[in-house]
């Protein structure tokens, strides 16, 4: 089954950023950090300060952008101690996702090597091989940094690595990660079912592979 990877990223850029073409600029401060601390999140799919915003700042200086130079004092402070407050910083991420073609290629870059690839490599390892299979696993790549095992332990369903089907295990895991956002105890997290409720729907119209179109994500129709 042909697998449409630009479909899928855009359906993410939406949940992420509100578009779906990303917002290479959006600088965001939520309280999704390690003990619910206060963290940046930035870029096209949104990446963490406490995650891999490092990384593609590292990526973005190696390739010489426009703010380079700018950045790259900040370079062993990210990840390190908080810049939530840090607006110099902030004005530097903004303008180099704003203005700097070389941020926008390193973003297209670096989500793909940090995000599209390990997914994909996880579909392949596990015998996912629906688009909307693939769709679904990129999302938790996104938003959860994979498919997590405590999610996966509320099932008995099994991957088609394992001997099962693949569509029972989607259902499975998608109504699983559903009842986990839907009734955590945190409202940043519940407020994102709109995630589940996206996959949940196009299951039930079984588009497995995606041809139905346009899909509905987050209230925006994507082609």
């Amino acid at each position: 089954m042909s697998i449409p990877k630009s479909l899928i990223i855009r359906i993410i850029n939406q949940f992420e950023t509100g578009t779906p073409d990303g917002s290479y600029d959006k600088l965001t401060i939520q309280d999704d950090g390690i003990n619910g601390t206060f963290q940046i999140t930035y870029g096209r799919t949104q990446t963490t300060e406490q995650g891999n915003l490092r990384y593609l700042l590292e990526m973005y200086v190696e390739a010489e952008g426009a703010y380079s130079n700018d950045i790259l004092p900040y370079l062993e402070r990210v990840g390190r101690e908080s810049l939530v407050t840090d607006g110099e910083f902030h004005d530097l991420l903004v303008a180099a996702g704003r203005e700097d073609p070389v941020m926008r290629d390193t973003q297209d870059r670096f989500f793909d090597t940090f995000y599209w690839q390990p997914a994909n490599a996880w579909c392949q390892a596990h015998g996912i091989q629906t688009a909307l299979g693939h769709l679904v696993v990129y999302d938790s790549q996104v938003h959860s940094g994979g498919i997590p095992l405590f999610l996966r332990k509320r099932f008995t369903a099994r991957p088609p690595s394992k001997g099962g089907d693949e569509r029972r295990w989607l259902w499975a895991y998608v109504e699983a990660r559903h009842q986990w956002l839907k009734y955590h105890k945190r409202p940043l997290l519940r407020a994102c079912v709109y995630r589940t409720q996206c996959f949940m729907n196009e299951m039930s119209r079984n588009n497995w592979d995606l041809l139905q179109r346009p899909i509905v994500a987050n209230g925006r129709e994507i082609s």
